[in-house]
């Protein structure tokens, strides 16, 4: 999962919050970053501002109006969906029924209609105050709509009311102390998490994300190391691992690890916008040129030469022979293939 420069740290969501889900099953699926560097880009970027003209307030009888018709809106799709137009139905004819009710809530979410799916949930929140299902639901939709804040002060005083064991609940509270970055308080929840379910690689990538946060390296090259064992295929916990070993300065490693997720120049690259960020401009530009050999027009790479450029005061030149020796490839390949996925052989 490589943008921009390739620095991705990647936090895997829990189960949909739709339907409780046992440990152990189909869960780990959801994988997407939370936390995305772009070195390259970043520097290019400016910020904009905009004059905007001061017009009267509306009144509030045509605020409401606006906000009766984003509700009709809603109602209006959901007549020529037949989809919507029968979870509808079954709500209104089943109206304890939990399961409808947040199938249609995420119907609406789907559509679009993030606002309408909320309010779906929180009806059905206050109608089940009991429902883990529902809970998560509420958590998960206050999530989509970055409020984190309420999202935690919810699940926090549900926990407190009915306790739970099961890891979604404490990876959800992880989750979203982490994107508030309050790393600190997010590792027991992660930790909980791990513990009631070992076996499950998104939970030991999640810990691993919280871990490197708070710049302790080592530790989270465990847990990524873990994630790695457990899902050989997840392409987040290969990316953050080798991040983790670049950030100890284990550059053969790192770059071994990326190059199992993505292509040789593309690894380099990665590796040349850790060594930006520490400030070794010098072994970037090497690495840089390493990857300019494997593809001498990869975006990244060219924006990280032009990005090291401006901050060393040198021309974005890489030198003649750029390609890397064969000797070289070599140990890397070596690296690779005995390595393999990176796990701890202790």
């Amino acid at each position: 999962m490589t943008r921009g420069v390739g620095r991705v740290i990647g936090i895997c969501r829990p189960s949909e919050a739709w339907a409780a889900a046992s440990p152990g099953g189909s869960r780990q699926a959801m994988a997407y970053p939370i936390w995305i560097v772009l070195l390259a880009l970043a520097a290019s970027s400016c910020a904009s501002r905009h004059v905007v003209s001061q017009t009267p307030a509306a009144p509030a009888t045509a605020r409401q109006t606006v906000f009766e018709r984003q509700i009709r809106n809603a109602r209006d799709a959901g007549d020529g969906d037949l989809e919507l137009r029968e979870l509808r139905e079954q709500v209104a004819a089943e109206p304890d029924n939990v399961p409808a009710r947040l199938d249609l809530a995420r119907a609406y979410a789907t559509r679009g209609y993030a606002d309408v799916a909320l309010e779906i949930v929180r009806l059905a929140a206050a109608r089940f105050p009991d429902s883990g299902a529902v809970e998560l639901a509420l958590v998960r939709e206050l999530h989509e709509l970055n409020q984190p804040a309420e999202a935690i002060a919810s699940l926090e005083g549900f926990l407190k009311i009915h306790p739970r064991t099961a890891p979604e609940y404490f990876s959800w509270l992880g989750i979203l102390r982490d994107e508030r970055h309050e790393y600190a308080l997010g590792e027991p929840h992660h930790r909980r998490a791990v513990e009631l379910a070992p076996a499950d690689d998104a939970l030991h990538n999640n810990l691993g994300y919280n871990l490197l946060m708070q710049k302790r390296e080592a530790e989270a090259t465990q847990e990524f190391r873990a994630a790695v064992k457990l899902n050989p295929s997840s392409r987040v916990a290969r990316d953050n691992l080798a991040l983790a070993l670049a950030g100890q300065n284990q550059s053969a490693e790192a770059v071994a690890a990326w190059q199992t997720a993505s292509d040789p120049a593309s690894a380099h690259s990665n590796l040349a916008a850790v060594l930006i960020e520490k400030g070794n401009y010098a072994e970037a530009r090497k690495e840089l040129a390493v990857a300019l050999g494997y593809n001498a027009t990869h975006p990244a790479a060219l924006k990280n030469l032009e990005l090291v450029s401006r901050l060393d005061g040198n021309p974005a030149t890489v030198p003649s022979t750029p390609q890397e020796t064969f000797w070289g490839r070599l140990r890397n390949g070596f690296v690779k293939l005995w390595v393999g996925p990176l796990e701890d052989t202790h």
